[in-house]
């Protein structure tokens, strides 16, 4: 049998073998092979020198020479790089805190030595190495998570966990306050939506108010507050999400004449029933998300000698239009003030029709997303003779004929007027309310997609009507997505129909909101302020200009020297704004910078 054969037979039976040796194996490579071919080869050599037995023995023995040399200088390396990392470690402990501290503390006789020493032992090592457990014995490998002896070492995991159970519970650490400056701008965000956002520290009265809806368990009654104090507690509370059937009864006192509850969500029917049986003469009844005022709690309404002068009910959708009806039949007579919101389609034209009627006396009206209302129902409100503010956000397109003939018939007494989300409105609105309006206060028209500059224009211009305190003209706008920055018709609210505006109420309004209203140029901008500030506007708190896209830093500037007085601008989209100085005590919502949306000013400008 040949060599090679003899290989291949040897290799049948194979162990466990590296990837080296499975490397040479699938090249025909041998170790066992180049090994008896080496000393084949030393032999044949040995062979033809024809060297003796004393001098292959000499051969020998420089071998075992120059082997012990070698061996004595890897020894000599070894022993150097160990001494390097000895006196590393040595380094480092006389670096620390500890040993320079104990080295202070020590007494003059102890030597640095035996400090040293007493460091090194105390020297845990690191993870990964093995160490001798101070409590058994044991050998085991030290991790990141091994416990330290009270007598100093290190445990093994069984040694650490036994201890763990006879260690008293750890305590839990404490929250700490969001007092960074992401919570600190989520929280002025809060109180900027909430409408309670101020400069300053907080009063007295509202440190005791969150005092008090923190502790809401503890508290028994609320004694004879006043009726604001009152308000501002249940605000908080419904904030929260406290107000439940307990928290309830705080706010229920027999001599009372005032109810209001910002979120009855988990208030149950009985609830609602209880007002009325522990607040004999109550004449105002406030409730957002009323969900569970339900057609008995009509019913027990009705039974009762309760005679209310004002009900706001906010998502009562579970009344039907009959029960509407009966209430507004017997108990509408002394009802004031009616707004109803969020109830679907259970009240309609049909609850609009029997006001005449029922509510000879109504001052305030307000129906907002209520899908029953049309066109139909909104054309007897021109019978209510008496009626002050009517305030209309429907889901239905009422056609601009109807509000000319309401506002013919009631313009004259109207101090507010507000139609929000009707698309279709036309200038015939505006002429209206031009001709017929005497005492209007307050006038929202908002996402008109047909008035024209020309239509506000003419509104605002030789107007007997009073100065208007609040304004909201918002979305007046051309809507063309093919050209959205072209006006040829000026649709919407423009320069003409901003600087009459202005010319009319500036010296009383108080709050103003041309939000979206992007045909509003520069020019006029600074034509209503002017940089010299020789227009003022004393009664200007808050202004909303945002996405008015040619708002520029020294437009805002010359709004701040023309309203002495604003509290709050509002420059949303506005992308021109970039690093305006703000005043002293005035608030820029809206910058898109690393300042953040808010901006309250610190500086002290000069007129």
């Amino acid at each position: 049998m040949s060599r090679q054969q003899s290989n291949r037979a040897g290799r049948q039976i194979r162990g466990p073998q590296s990837a080296l040796t499975d490397f040479l194996a699938s090249h025909n490579i041998s170790a066992n092979q180049i090994r008896l071919d080496a000393d084949a080869r030393r032999r044949a050599a040995e062979e033809e020198n024809g060297a003796s037995p004393s001098d292959q023995q000499q051969a020998a023995e420089d071998e075992v020479g120059e082997s012990s040399t070698v061996t004595t200088s890897v020894t000599v390396t070894t022993r150097t790089s160990r001494r390097k990392k000895d006196q590393k470690v040595i380094d480092e402990i006389k670096a620390s805190k500890t040993y320079q501290k104990r080295k202070r503390n020590a007494d003059e006789d102890d030597e640095d030595d035996d400090l040293l020493d007493t460091l090194l032992r105390e020297r845990a090592p690191l993870p990964g190495q093995m160490d001798n457990c101070a409590n058994c014995g044991k050998r085991f490998t030290v991790t990141a998570y091994s416990r330290n002896h009270p007598d100093g070492g290190l445990l093994c995991g069984p040694c650490g966990k036994e201890m763990d159970k006879d260690a008293p519970p750890k305590k839990k650490p404490a929250k700490r306050a969001a007092a960074g400056p992401v919570g600190r701008r989520r929280q002025i965000q809060s109180k900027i939506l909430d409408g309670t956002f101020q400069l300053g520290a907080k009063s007295l009265m509202t440190l005791c108010i969150e005092t008090l809806a923190k502790n809401i368990d503890l508290a028994e009654d609320l004694g004879d507050l006043p009726q604001q104090v009152i308000d501002k507690i249940a605000r908080k509370l419904s904030k929260h999400r406290l107000l439940n059937s307990t928290t309830l009864s705080l706010f229920l006192q027999p001599t009372t004449d005032e109810v209001c509850i910002y979120d009855g969500a988990k208030l149950s029917a009985d609830d609602y029933i209880r007002i009325f049986q522990t607040v004999p003469g109550l004449k105002k009844l406030k409730a957002r998300n009323a969900i569970h005022f339900k057609d008995e709690v009509m019913d027990f309404l009705i039974s009762r000698k309760t005679e209310l002068e004002d009900l706001y009910l906010h998502g009562s959708n579970l009344i039907d239009e009959e029960k509407w009806l009966e209430f507004l039949g017997k108990k509408g007579r002394s009802l004031q003030s009616l707004r109803v919101y969020w109830t679907d389609k259970h009240f309609g034209d049909s609850a609009l029709e029997a006001l005449p009627s029922s509510c000879p006396s109504l001052v305030r009206l307000k129906a907002c997303h209520n899908q029953k209302i049309t066109g139909e129902g909104i054309k007897h409100l021109a019978q209510l003779k008496h009626l002050k503010h009517l305030s209309i956000d429907l889901r239905n397109h009422v056609h601009s004929d109807v509000y000319v003939n309401v506002l013919s018939s009631i313009g004259k007494n109207l101090e507010t007027f507000s139609i929000t989300r009707e698309i279709d409105l036309d200038n015939t609105v505006l002429d209206a309310i031009h001709n017929h309006c005497r005492s209007l206060q307050k006038l929202r028209i908002t996402d008109s997609e047909v008035m024209t500059d020309e239509g506000f224009a003419r509104l605002f211009t030789n107007w007997e009507n009073k100065c208007l305190q609040f304004v909201d003209l918002q979305k007046c706008r051309q809507v063309d997505s093919a050209n959205p920055r072209q006006n040829p018709d000026n649709i919407g609210l423009c320069d003409k129909g901003f600087k009459a505006l202005m010319a009319h109420s500036g010296r009383k309004i108080e709050h103003m909101n041309v939000h979206g209203c992007r045909h509003i140029s520069a020019k006029a901008f600074e034509e209503v302020f002017p940089s010299d500030g020789k227009k003022v506007y004393p009664e200007l708190k808050k202004l909303e200009i945002s996405f008015c896209e040619e708002v520029t830093d020294f437009i805002v500037g010359s709004i701040f020297k023309c309203c002495p007085n604003i509290h709050e601008l509002n420059v949303f989209g506005c992308m021109n704004v970039k690093s305006v100085r703000v005043p002293k005590g005035k608030i820029l919502v809206g910058v898109p910078n690393a300042l953040g949306m808010v901006i309250e000013g610190i500086d002290d400008i000069e007129e």
